[in-house]
């Protein structure tokens, strides 16, 4: 029995009125996650990558996709097939798709879709990081880093050339900066488009170097830059700086420095997303009678009034006391404080007594066991192990 065909819509995961741009997007999309160079051997998403590869080749045709419209699967029965059977790819544009997907998975460079290779080109962005402190990730700070970037050389004006010599024009691409080669694939030859191996884009090639930055036209230099870290950053988090990083292609501009923010540990608070956790002991007193105790936030020590008859690792909110948004430092998240009651582990024997006398007061005898008549044991419960 042959096997139902879905709709190519539902294929794509486009609704009926999705334009160009999107049904593109959608099966660049699924023919990267299918493709059969990312996923050897596997019969299923070899058929996935086919389905997705019809489905678009109808919907991205015009023609093809009015025919869809009226008529459904039934316009193209006509013994063409179907897919993963001869089925009629003509007309459809698979190239700056396939273009940008062995690129992705082998590294192929890459240009801009609909211009030339040789265009001015952002250059490529940097990454460094920085250690801040936990007080630091709360109120902000600015930190200066070091690091290695590339200018225009000053010997050249960045052509890579000996002074009074110039860049020649590429043979290989013919100053284009792209090379076109046809592969073959599922649908048969397919035609991409890549970055020139020999000049690498520029569409130039330089024959006689300069010997200052050796035909590279940049020369190289540790520098010092500011960087500002806002109040209530994350670990983790980077902060971009415009146009710090590699130097464009063809009069494009920089790239930008993505700097990642690292915070070291606190003795005492852990964060989660913008609230603050701790925990603060109290004495047996504070914690039966109630009192005044001192709490650390990261605004400094505040007080913090404990209700009597408060029980061991009772947890309080201190609100307003966490981090600062990001967006908008004036709103802060929570502080959450656990309450532990601390055990004294040395007592003198004035002390020892006082206790004795104040569990027979309260008649509170911890654990300790009455001998019924019947001669069972009975432990009775007070107020320290409620």
């Amino acid at each position: 029995m042959a096997e139902t065909k879905r709709d190519y819509y539902e294929v794509l995961g486009v609704n009926k009125g999705a334009d160009e741009a999107e049904i593109k997007k959608a099966y660049r999309a699924l023919a990267k996650k299918y493709h059969p160079d990312a996923n050897p051997g596997d019969k299923e998403a070899e058929k996935k990558f086919k389905e997705a590869s019809e489905a678009y080749a109808v919907l991205s045709d015009p023609d093809k996709r009015r025919q869809y419209d009226q008529f459904g699967h039934a316009a193209f029965d006509g013994g063409s097939g179907g897919f993963g059977s001869g089925f009629d790819f003509t007309g459809a544009d698979f190239s700056d798709i396939f273009g940008d997907i062995f690129g992705d998975l082998f590294g192929a460079g890459r240009t801009r879709s609909g211009g030339s290779g040789n265009g001015p080109m952002k250059g490529a962005n940097i990454r460094t990081s920085v250690r801040i402190t936990f007080e630091e990730s709360v109120t902000g700070v600015d930190k200066e880093i070091e690091l290695t970037l590339k200018d225009p050389c000053n010997n050249c004006k960045g052509t890579g050339a000996r002074p009074g010599t110039s860049p020649e024009t590429c043979s290989k691409c013919g100053g284009k900066g792209q090379v076109v080669y046809t592969q073959q694939s599922l649908f048969g030859m397919v035609r991409n488009v890549s970055s020139c191996p020999d000049c690498h884009g520029s569409g130039k090639v330089v024959k006689d170097k300069c010997p200052e930055c050796h035909g590279s036209g940049y020369i190289s230099s540790r520098k010092k830059i500011q960087v500002t870290i806002p109040a209530g950053i994350d670990n983790g988090q980077s902060v971009r700086i415009r146009e710090k990083g590699e130097p464009g292609v063809n009069g494009g501009p920089r790239g930008d420095l993505l700097v990642e923010v690292v915070i070291q540990r606190h003795p005492i608070f852990q964060r989660n997303d913008m609230d603050v956790y701790s925990t603060a002991p109290i004495s047996f007193a504070v914690a039966a009678l109630g009192g005044e105790i001192f709490i650390d936030t990261v605004d400094g020590k505040v007080i913090y009034e404990v209700k009597a008859g408060t029980q061991t690792d009772t947890r309080v909110r201190l609100k307003g006391k966490g981090m600062p948004s990001l967006r908008n430092k004036q709103v802060r998240g929570d502080h959450y404080v656990t309450l532990v009651v601390q055990v004294p582990d040395r007592l003198s024997n004035e002390a020892k007594e006082l206790l004795r006398e104040f569990d027979k007061a309260s008649g509170d005898t911890l654990n300790a066991v009455e001998q019924q008549s019947d001669g069972k044991d009975k432990k009775k419960k007070g107020f320290w192990n409620k």
